[in-house]
Parts: C-alpha cells; structure tokens; sequence
C-alpha cells in the first residue's frame, strides 16, 4: 500500500514540476514586458530597470523557473538581485518555502495574499461540495430506484435545466429575488467564524455554495443513477436477494459500492477545480476568495501572484487525483497492482 502511495505521489511531483515549467515558458518567453506592468505606467526606463531587478524578471524565464523551484523549497528573499539587498537591507521581505513570489502592486509576498484569499474558497467549496454530493446522489438513488417513473423523468429533467443555466444567472437571481426582493434569505456577506459565530458564516455561505451546487448536482444525479442501474442488474445483485437480503441493504451495500468508484473520481476533480478558484461566482457575491483575487491579478497583470494560483490550482488537483487514487485502493483492492 504504501508503495502505491510512493509512487502516485512522484508522479504528482514530476506532473508539478511540468505545470511550474510551461507556465513560466508561457508568461515570460513573451514579448510583453511584465516589469512595466509591475512598475505602472508613469514609471522611466530606470525605475523598470530597477523594478526587473527586484523581482527577478532581469533574468531568462528558465533561470527564473529555477529560482522558484528552488524557493519553492528553501524559500527566497525579495528583491530578487543581492546587490539591491545588500543596498537596502531595511526592505528586504523574507518569504518562506514554499515561496510562490513577490507580488509588486500588492507590496506583499504571494504567499500572504493566498493565505488570506484561500480560506474563503475552501469554505465555499466544501459547503458546496457537501450540497452536490447529498443531493446528487441522494436524488440519483431516487430515480434509480423509480426508473421510468414521472418520479424519474421529473428529477432528471429538473437538473438538466439547473444545468443549463449559468453560473452567473444564479447568483444574480439569488442575490436580486431571494435576497433582495423576497429577503427569504439574509444578503450573502462573508462573515468569518470569529467574527460571526458557526451559524452566522454557514447563513451567509449557503447562497453562493447553493449556485456552485446546483450546476454540479446534475452531473452527479445522472452518475449515481446510471451506475446504480447498471449494478441492479449484475449477477452479484440477483444472489444477494436470492439470500433473501432487504432490497435495502441490497441497494446501499451492494449496489451503491459499485457507483462510488466514478462518484469519489468526480468529487476529487470538482472540488480541485473549484478550490483553484470559483472565480464567476466569487465575483457575482463579491466573496474575497481566490477567484476574485485572480480577476484582480489578472485586470493589473500581477504576474507572480497570476503564476502563484496556477500553481496552488495545479497542486489541488495532483493531490486531489493521489487522494483519489488512495480511495481506489481500499474501495477496490486490485488497482494497488496497477
């Protein structure tokens, strides 16, 4: 078992390493010159000249490449030139490993504006996550069991039209109808668990997980039911009700197992994806999370803390991938061959 862990986890290493790699190549082998972004627009050729040093862009994009690599281990200290340290040691900043850069516009390391913009797309996305997984399968079991049925064909198609809506639909109308409107729900403000109490930070959290829910919940609904139908008819099925097993043990203990395999592989994709950033609906509700960090970066074009979120997004879904690969090994004992 564990050198099935070792060797996912080298594999999730090398695909890091890649991800790093092509971003670098793809930001920094261009022509656009990132220092007079970093710099502004009023800034001379001296102060870009200064300002490329500092953070390191004076150098090629594969030297730059190692250097936050190896910050990535070690850490790094900003400015990124030691003579411009060693001028002015009073404005040195230390960034710890692992060091994702030095954002300019935002005086401050990458990894300070991650740790304050994360925690509040982590709380979305698990809130969320916990909705599209309860109501996805919960309602995927319903018109499993129900096939055919009006029960069916209206949960079916009912997630279909949440579906097709977009993202930023919902969230409008939630926050115009439900929360202004009607007022059925308080306006969406995050408040943190300090600040408001549990209660307090799951009341304003459930609209915009709600959004981020309901276009996931469909993909899960068809899932749950097209393998829980396919499992009711194997022969392992028939046996077990031929033992005389309730139809309820026969359906949850034997015939939902077979469903989790392609449920567990969606869920850790999902909510990877989502944790890199629910940059739309961040947005809508004006959650400081780290989709609307990376419209910020991107408007201003901080490129470090742009690389940064690539990289925190990458690393989200590698470890995603490994835990679920890890799942498979105790749901299904045989992939620890593979």
């Amino acid at each position: 078992m564990w050198a099935y862990v070792v060797r996912r986890s080298m594999v999730g290493i090398v695909l890091l390493l890649a991800v790093t790699f092509v971003t670098f190549f793809l930001f920094f082998a261009s022509p656009v010159d990132a220092a007079r972004y970093a710099c502004g627009k009023n800034c001379t050729e001296a102060q870009r000249d200064q300002v490329r040093k500092a953070l390191g862009y004076d150098k090629p994009w594969y030297e730059q490449w190692g250097s936050f690599v190896k910050g990535t281990v070690t850490g790094r200290e900003y400015p990124a030139d030691p003579e411009l340290r060693a001028a002015a040691p009073e404005v040195v900043t230390e960034c710890d490993a692992p060091c994702m850069g030095y954002s300019h516009l935002n005086s401050t390391t990458v990894n300070e504006l991650i740790t304050e913009y994360a925690p509040i797309t982590i709380a979305l996305g698990l809130v969320a996550m916990v909705m599209w997984l309860v109501g996805g399968v919960l309602f995927g079991i319903m018109a499993a069991v129900f096939k055919g049925s009006f029960l069916d064909r209206a949960i079916v198609g009912a997630t279909l039209i949440a579906f097709a809506f977009p993202t930023f639909f919902i969230g409008v109308f939630f926050l115009k109808y439900l929360a202004v409107k009607w007022q059925i729900i308080p306006f969406p403000s995050y408040v943190s668990i300090e600040e408001g109490g549990l209660w307090t930070w799951l009341v304003n959290l459930l609209a915009p997980a709600f959004t981020l829910a309901l276009v996931f919940t469909a993909g899960y609904v068809r899932m749950t039911r097209a393998f829980v139908i396919e499992s009711m008819t194997e022969d392992y099925i028939r046996t077990a009700r031929s033992k005389g097993l309730p139809g309820r043990v026969v359906l949850f203990k034997h015939g939902l197992r077979a469903a989790l395999t392609p449920i567990v592989t969606m869920t850790g994709l999902d909510l990877a994806t989502l944790l890199g950033g629910a940059i739309i609906t961040e947005t809508v509700f004006a959650y400081p999370g780290l989709g609307l960090l990376t419209v910020q970066a991107s408007n201003a074009w901080d490129l470090p803390t742009i690389i940064g979120i690539v990289v925190l997004s990458a690393a989200f879904v590698v470890v995603a991938n490994i835990l679920v690969d890890i799942s498979y090994a105790f749901i299904d004992p045989r992939v620890r061959l593979g």
